[in-house]
């Protein structure tokens, strides 16, 4: 067996520019929350940031039904029960609705339209970034506006 530098560091700088985009993805998150009058260090923190975009951007009973569909749909999933897959699978379809729902709320929020919210569909941690450092301006919560 041969002992191979390039493969090595290859992985290395790889793994490091990996980390590097996943810290300025974090640094994106924090400054968006503090756009929209939040304290940045909320986005750090899982469940607790998808509350809060929900409540930036739509209203936080949404985000309840949402977690709901996600905790019961993927228990019911695991079920060998072929009526509770086919429920499963209905509330997975609910839970990616309400996202692109949340999504689009979100980019509103900020002064965009469906555009933009296909941008973050597609390329979310770009569009957050340009959220967070770009120029856009957090206009309030279409739900309270």
């Amino acid at each position: 067996m041969t002992y191979n530098y390039f493969y090595e560091t290859t992985g290395m700088v790889g793994l490091l520019l990996a980390l590097a985009w996943y810290v300025f993805i974090l640094v994106a998150g924090w400054k968006l929350f503090e756009k929209a009058g939040e304290p940045g260090w909320k986005s750090l923190i899982p469940i607790y940031g998808s509350y809060i975009l929900y409540k930036i951007s739509w209203k936080t009973s949404m985000f309840w039904v949402y977690l709901a569909c996600v905790v019961v749909g993927g228990f019911m999933g695991a079920s060998e029960n072929g009526a509770l897959v086919s429920i499963s699978s209905l509330l997975s379809l609910a839970s990616f609705v309400l996202m692109i729902i949340q999504t689009h709320k979100l980019s509103k929020a900020f002064g965009h339209g469906a555009g933009y919210t296909i941008g973050l569909l597609l390329l979310r941690p770009v569009f957050i970034l340009i959220l967070g450092f770009g120029s856009a301006e957090y206009k309030g919560n279409p739900e309270q506006n």
